[in-house]
């Protein structure tokens, strides 16, 4: 199995999820309704994946993905094959913008939490790398662990205490990235919504059975945690997301309240940073990333919509940037993936290459 040496994140980056095509909406609906079989449905997966990997390094990149296309949705499929936890149809869906309903799937805690030896993304990862064949960085993406802590998810009964709860959501994950790296990965990303949504003052993110100060240091503890183990040569990113879902957003808030204590020690290698509009608030809270530390990938073009963005905008921003980081510490990438869920976003799959290769000639431009 060839692994290849990298020094990630790259200057042109990208998040992860990419819209799914018709073909494969179209096998998982006939999976679903019995007319094909699930060998049939991964067969048509692996088709699609390599088309897209071969696609993505026509445009440039260094690193591939997936596309996320065996998901549903960003975050559920993984959580709900550890063990303890189960995915499930709730009565309402999240709110996006206050206006939007999402399709109704979320995740609970029905026993103790622990990573099973038999997930599925391990094998998967397997036959994605043999695919990319180390033509380019074969990057996974995977739900940040305080994806656990969202409210009503944790069963009180089995976790009276939350501590424990975060201890075995930690050994849950050190076992996940032990596996993924055994089976040849070396680039790895924490998509983190909830984290990001501690930093918006617009949300109710608890029961108020803790403090935002309390939940905010406990996050923090829980990723470094679960990198105390992590292999040397294994790059670990951070994506702070403020939602993303056919095009919407759930929350608004600069990264300001989490700065001082995210920017400032979580031990990752990365931060991918929404920046695509004034939702995210200023460049500011960059003030606390460490000179030489975490490198920053500022999510400065949209994956909302097709438009390419002004150039010279991006080249301002990013040199706005550099009050608070130094140029060889930034990268560029878009704001979030193409189709965090299997619906995908609002625009086309030629105008999402397009984001793709423009990010890559402006990352040239900018770097070399």
């Amino acid at each position: 199995m060839t692994t290849k040496t990298i020094t990630a994140p790259f200057k042109a980056d990208h998040v992860g999820s990419l819209l799914r095509p018709d073909r494969l909406l179209e096998a998982r609906k006939n999976f679903q309704a019995g007319q094909i079989t699930y060998q049939q449905l991964h067969e048509i997966e692996n088709e699609e994946i390599a088309r897209i990997v071969d696609k993505q390094i026509e445009v440039g990149l260094e690193l591939v993905t997936d596309g996320e296309f065996r998901r549903r949705f960003w975050h559920t499929d993984f959580l709900e094959h550890l063990n303890g936890v189960e995915g499930y149809v709730p009565e309402v869906g999240y709110i996006f913008n206050g206006e939007e309903e999402t399709e109704k799937y979320n995740i609970r805690n029905t026993g103790k939490i622990s990573f099973s030896a038999d997930h599925p993304f391990i094998q998967d990862y397997k036959e994605f790398h043999a695919i990319v064949d180390g033509r380019a960085v074969a990057k996974q993406t995977i739900p940040s662990p305080n994806q656990l802590f969202n409210e009503g998810i944790r069963d009180v009964a089995i976790y009276p205490n939350v501590e424990d709860y975060a201890n075995d959501i930690i050994k849950a994950y050190q076992d996940a990235i032990q596996a993924f790296y055994d089976a040849g990965c070396r680039y790895i990303q924490f998509d983190d919504v909830y984290i990001a949504g501690l930093s918006s003052p617009d949300i109710p993110f608890n029961d108020g059975e803790f403090s935002r100060d309390y939940l905010i240091d406990l996050a923090l503890r829980v990723v470094n945690g679960v990198l105390e183990t992590k292999p040397d040569d294994l790059t670990v990113t951070t994506h702070l997301c403020r939602g993303n879902y056919r095009s919407n957003w759930a929350f608004s808030g600069s990264y300001a309240l989490i700065a001082p204590t995210l920017f400032a020690k979580e031990k990752v290698n990365g931060f991918f940073l929404e920046y695509d509009d004034d939702r995210s608030g200023d460049f500011g809270p960059l003030d606390y990333i460490p000179n030489g530390g975490a490198h920053v990938v500022l999510g400065l073009v949209t994956s909302k919509k097709g438009e390419l963005e002004d150039k010279e905008l991006i080249k301002k921003r990013v040199e706005e940037a550099t009050k608070y980081v130094p140029l060889e510490q930034l990268c560029l990438s878009p704001q979030c993936g193409f189709a965090s869920t299997h619906h995908g976003n609002k625009l086309t799959e030629e105008e999402q290459w397009n984001k793709l290769r423009y990010i890559v000639e402006l990352s040239k431009e900018i770097w070399n």
